[in-house]
C-alpha cells in the first residue's frame, strides 16, 4: 500500500527509509518535510498513517473510498486537496479517470492515489532534482502534483479534439453508428469538464496564502492560467458536440423521411401492378365460372372481347397509375 516513504532536510532526501513513526515526529522539525506516497490505500493500514499525522476522518474517509469531486478543503492545519488526473487511451478511443488525494500539514504530505495516475514517482524524481524547490516545505508538493495533473490533460485534450474530427467526418460521410460515438464522447467531455473547472478556484486560494513575489505564486499562477485555458478548450469541445448532435439528428432524421419515401414509392408500385394485375384476373375468374345461363357464353365473339376487355382494362390502370407517378 505504501509505495515511497521518505524524509528531506533542507529539500535533500535522506537515503535512510525511516518509518512511520520516525516520519511524524521529524516532521515537526524546521526545514524537514516527510513525503509518504499511498496507492489502493486499505483501511487498517491508512489508520496508522491518519492517526501519526492527525489527519481528520472525514478526509480520511474520502481518500479511502473515494469517488470524489475535485475540491480543495482545510481541516485544522492540514489542507486536504482532491484531484482527478486523466489519460487519453489511444486504442480504445476513450479518456480514463483516476483520483490523487493529497494531505498537506506541517512539516508532511501524505499522497494517497486510487489509480496509476499520476505518476507521482516521477514527480517526486522531478523535485529531488531540485532540492531548493523541496526546501520550500509541502505547499511546493502541492503545486508540482497539481502541475503533473494539470500537464496530463493537455494529451487528454489532443485526443479529445482528434475524436471530435473523426466524429465531423463520421457525421458527415457514412454516419454509421454517429449517435453512439458523440453520447460516449459527450459523457467524456463533461467528466474532463468537472475535472478541470474547480482547479482554478483552487489555485487561486492557494495564492492567496503565498506571497504574490515567490516562486511558488509563479507556479500557482502558471497552474492556474494553464486551467483557465484548458477549461475554456474543453468549453468548446461541448458547443462543438451539441453543434454536431444537433446536425447528426437533422441528418438522421432526413435520411428516415427519405427512407419513409422509398417505402411509400415502392408501396405505391407494389399496389398498382398488384391493381393492374386484379382487374384482369378478376374478368378471367367471372368468365370462367362456365354457368348455363350466362351472358355472352355461347356468342362466337365471346372469348376475344374477354381478353380484349382485360387488355384494355390492365392499359387503361396503367396509362392511370403512370400519369399519377405511382409507376
Amino acid at each position: 500500500m505504501i509505495v515511497d516513504q521518505a524524509l528531506y532536510r533542507d529539500g535533500v532526501r535522506d537515503p535512510a527509509r525511516p518509518a512511520l513513526g520516525d516520519l511524524a515526529t521529524a516532521a515537526g522539525q524546521s526545514g524537514v518535510l516527510a513525503w509518504i506516497d499511498i496507492r489502493h490505500p486499505d483501511e487498517r493500514e491508512f489508520d496508522e498513517v491518519a492517526r501519526l499525522f492527525g489527519l481528520h476522518p472525514l478526509a480520511v474517509e474520502d481518500a479511502i473510498h473515494a469517488h470524489q469531486r475535485p475540491k480543495l478543503e482545510r481541516y485544522g492545519e492540514t489542507l486536504f486537496c482532491v484531484l482527478r488526473p486523466a489519460r487519453y487511451v489511444e486504442p480504445t478511443e476513450s479518456v480514463e479517470f483516476d483520483e490523487l488525494h493529497v494531505f498537506v500539514g506541517p512539516g508532511f504530505v501524505v499522497s494517497v492515489s486510487q489509480g496509476d495516475l499520476p505518476d507521482v514517482a516521477a514527480v517526486r524524481e522531478s523535485l529531488e532534482r531540485r532540492p531548493q524547490v523541496l526546501a520550500e516545505g509541502p505547499p511546493a508538493v502541492l503545486h508540482a502534483l497539481m502541475d503533473r495533473v494539470v500537464d496530463d490533460y493537455t494529451p487528454v485534450a489532443d485526443g479529445i479534439e482528434g475524436d471530435l474530427d473523426e466524429i465531423e467526418d463520421q457525421v458527415f460521410g457514412t454516419g454509421d453508428d454517429a449517435s453512439r460515438r458523440i453520447y460516449q464522447l459527450t459523457r467524456e467531455v463533461i467528466g474532463f469538464e468537472r475535472a478541470i473547472q474547480p482547479l482554478g478556484e483552487m489555485a487561486d486560494r492557494l495564492m492567496g496564502a503565498e506571497d504574490p513575489s515567490s516562486e511558488e505564486h509563479r507556479y500557482l499562477r502558471d497552474v492556474h492560467d494553464h486551467a483557465i485555458r484548458l477549461g475554456q478548450r474543453v468549453d468548446g469541445f461541448r458547443e462543438l458536440l451539441d453543434k454536431i448532435l444537433q446536425v447528426n439528428l437533422t441528418l438522421e432524421a432526413k435520411a428516415l423521411a427519405e427512407a419513409s419515401n422509398e417505402q411509400t414509392i415502392e408501396t405505391k408500385k407494389i399496389s398498382a401492378w398488384a391493381a393492374i394485375i386484379f382487374a384482369p384476373t378478376l374478368v378471367g375468374t367471372i368468365y370462367g365460372m362456365n354457368f348455363d345461363s350466362m351472358p355472352e357464353l355461347a356468342w362466337e365473339w365471346g372469348y376475344p372481347f374477354a381478353i380484349l376487355l382485360m387488355v384494355v382494362i390492365a392499359v387503361v390502370l396503367y396509362v392511370l397509375f403512370k400519369r399519377r407517378r405511382w409507376i
